[in-house]
């Protein structure tokens, strides 16, 4: 106890320089951080950082909480890219296939004609793998410990993956830097779709609609009927525009860019709301996933996502410091990451009646 008396009055004397203390408890400083907040908020991280304490930044009405403790030991090596190459070369055979046979080609009866999916496979992974590059190099600018991106390889008819992500190692520091580690992937993979899909519409063809020729029908955002009216302003009746696996590969990128910019849970629209709205988040969150369910109604694949958003969780982890305001950089981040998701969204992605 006289221990704690001591440490309590050192933390006082030490840290008086950048707060007010009112109250100094076993593992909570309030009081209020003097300006500039963001200079003295980082002095007070290193202070405690430096006497091996982990630190985290609240605000409570008026005041500022400091609450801290022993920090953990860091005992986790390196980790081994293995996992994630294997998984690379996986997801590249998988949507090699898929393209393949898209094509028209049978790769398990002739292996040469993997070669067919090459224009697919090669675009989807560079938006994937950018879109996760993103996040991990900004992460790692931002000081945050990042995995490289892990591929999913699933042998769906259509696309060949489920995606990729990184895992994020160690806490955030701010919610400026939320924004930052959220808009990026988004932002990257974007503007990879962006000329990707100009490339493939160029390449697609306008072809008769026969009995004997199916096709999947796919909805349109703003974005992709805008770029294929520039390709495609007129398409005569009895014809349909036939996708390149190209320009399907900038679609499902845009599609994909969409899915992790709406503003719930552990997606990266969910890491911007939180960064932007904080506790009023919870607001939004209940009024997105009931949009999901209402447009469940239209094309059922909502439900899913619905029931995965829930699944993975609709908390969000604290950043270290929640105190410092977002800059008005990052508030503009914030709001181009909004436009973008107004660009690519597409309320009925693939309509229930898809066969022609």
């Amino acid at each position: 106890m006289e221990n704690e008396s001591l440490r309590d009055i050192q933390f006082t004397a030490d840290l008086s320089q950048f707060i007010a203390i009112e109250t100094v408890g076993d593992d909570l400083i309030s009081g209020k951080i003097y300006d500039p907040l963001a200079q003295n908020v980082e002095a007070i991280k290193n202070y405690f950082e430096e006497r091996d304490y982990s630190v985290l930044f609240e605000k409570q009405g008026g005041h500022h909480l400091i609450r801290f403790g022993m920090a953990m030991p860091q005992t986790a090596g390196k980790s081994k890219p293995i996992i994630n190459i294997i998984l690379l070369v996986a997801t590249i055979f998988t949507t090699l296939l898929v393209g393949s046979i898209n094509r028209g080609g049978n790769p398990f009866a002739h292996f040469l004609d993997l070669i067919l999916g090459i224009p697919f496979s090669f675009s989807i992974i560079l938006i994937l793998g950018s879109h996760e590059l993103g996040h991990y190099l900004e992460a790692r600018r931002q000081g945050v410990d990042a995995t490289l991106p892990y591929f999913l390889p699933v042998p769906h008819p259509l696309v060949g993956t489920m995606g990729a992500f990184i895992r994020i190692k160690s806490i955030i520091p701010n919610r400026n830097a939320l924004v930052k580690v959220g808009v990026a992937g988004p932002l990257v993979g974007f503007l990879v779709a962006l000329p990707v899909t100009i490339v493939g519409l160029k390449l697609s063809t306008l072809q008769a609609i026969t009995e004997n020729k199916a096709g999947i029908a796919l909805g349109s955002s703003l974005l992709f009927h805008f770029l294929s009216k520039l390709f495609f302003s007129h398409v005569p009746n009895g014809y349909d525009v036939m996708l390149h696996p190209v320009a399907f590969a900038g679609w499902l990128g845009f599609f994909v860019t969409a899915l992790n910019l709406i503003p719930v849970g552990q997606l990266d629209g969910g890491h911007i709301a939180y960064a932007v709205l904080g506790k009023f988040r919870k607001i939004l969150t209940i009024v997105v996933v009931a949009v999901m369910v209402l447009l469940g109604l239209h094309w059922p694949g909502w439900y899913f996502w619905a029931v995965l958003t829930l699944l993975l969780g609709l908390r969000h982890p604290k950043p270290q410091d929640e105190i410092t305001p977002l800059g008005k950089k990052e508030k503009i981040l914030a709001l181009v990451a909004l436009i973008i998701l107004i660009l690519t969204f597409m309320s009925v992605p693939i309509p229930i009646a898809t066969i022609k």
